[in-house]
């Protein structure tokens, strides 16, 4: 199954430094795939990635990935204004 991953503000220099490519970047998972399951795969703790857009939404990680998902993740650290902005207000 195929997704398209990308990676925004501080989460950007990790996949640099792991060498793997973060801007519509192309995947391919398992089916029954989920989110939690993708960050595994990538080499990253739970805590490092904060929110996850998946198709332009804000999701928990624990969601099922489909083909051609669109998947965003997002760092802690996100600023107060964007926090909003990101649909994060309640965390």
């Amino acid at each position: 199954m195929h997704i398209i991953l990308n990676a925004f503000s501080f989460l950007r220099a990790k996949f640099t430094q792991k060498g793997i490519p973060y801007l519509n970047a192309s995947w391919v998972v398992e089916d029954k795939t989920r989110i939690v399951d993708l960050i595994d795969s990538l080499g990253f703790e739970q805590k490092e990635v904060e929110a996850v857009f998946l198709n332009n939404t804000v999701v928990p990680k624990e969601t099922e990935l489909h083909e051609n998902d669109r998947v965003a993740l997002l760092p802690p650290g996100t600023p107060g204004s964007f926090r909003l902005f990101c649909g994060l207000k309640g965390n």
